[in-house]
């Protein structure tokens, strides 16, 4: 039987090489999205998660081998930090009240999500991941996790570091731009992935900055790389961009895409896709 029959719709995706170790079988979990909570499709391949994008033009189908996909959109998977999605999950199940550090609990009790089977897939990746943030108590063979705010905030800061100089690599005009300005575009992106309260705004307050300002619409990653002539797999500071992308507000009004609607060469596709307004 081919591949494609008993498929019900055949897509293109382009993600990231699994790479020698593993099956290299994916699966497709229904997480919530860790900013807007919202139930959002990852990808999880041998232990590495990702986050699903898609573009599309008007009219348009892929040639997979002797064999026309109609669905023209293009898909691509992009690794992103497994804390980020564990994140507000933790955040909930310490079940903090006041000024009360809340409650040590089980690693498999905290991923049991009712109604999103998916975090159970995570428990492999969890443990490891989520100590970053945690205080870690053991009794006897089992370990017991609760978010700690010190840590929780000592790791964003080190996100936002990495953002920073990730952005001055990409784009000679964020290296000339004043440091206020970078640090408020890193903020901004690493809000598409973290909710304002209350981590953002507690991390804002240690870095001085103003909330709303650093929260404008944020840089578009894609655009950076293309214009550097970057790859975006070589890029680990958030391990991937966020899904509802924005244009960088750098000094003028970026212009949106234009759908093209008559055919292109396959290059001019994909450069297209990643540019904004320049």
């Amino acid at each position: 039987m081919a591949w494609w029959e008993g498929v019900d719709e055949t897509r293109l995706l382009i993600a990231s090489d699994p790479g020698a170790t593993g099956n290299g079988v994916g699966q497709l979990l229904s997480l919530r999205h860790p900013k807007s909570g919202n139930t959002t499709c990852y990808l999880l391949v041998n232990g590495l998660l990702q986050e699903l994008h898609w573009f599309k033009q008007c009219y348009g189908s892929w040639f997979v081998g002797d064999y026309v996909c109609e669905d023209g959109r293009l898909y691509t998977a992009t690794p992103v930090d497994p804390v980020f999605i564990m994140l507000p999950i933790f955040e909930e199940a310490r079940m903090k009240k006041g000024d009360d550090s809340g409650k040590f609990r089980q690693l498999d009790e905290i991923m049991f999500i009712n109604g999103y089977p998916g975090y159970q897939h995570l428990l492999s990746i969890a443990e490891n991941s989520m100590q970053l943030i945690c205080e870690v108590k053991e009794v006897g063979s089992t370990k017991f996790f609760r978010l700690d705010d010190s840590k929780v905030l000592a790791w964003l800061y080190h996100k936002i570091r990495e953002l920073k100089q990730t952005l001055s690599a990409l784009n000679k005009n964020y290296a000339a731009q004043p440091e206020k300005d970078t640090l408020a575009d890193a903020i901004s992106i690493l809000g598409e992935y973290v909710k304002d309260e209350p981590w953002l705004k507690r991390l804002c307050d240690h870095l001085k900055i103003n909330l709303t300002e650093a929260t404008r619409e944020a840089p578009e990653f894609e655009t950076l790389l293309a214009a550097s002539g970057s790859n975006l797999g070589s890029q680990s500071a958030l391990q991937g961009k966020g899904s509802d992308k924005k244009s960088a507000k750098t000094g003028k009004q970026a212009k949106k895409v234009k759908v093209e609607t008559d055919s292109r060469n396959i290059k001019e596709m994909f450069s297209r896709a990643s540019r904004r307004g320049k």
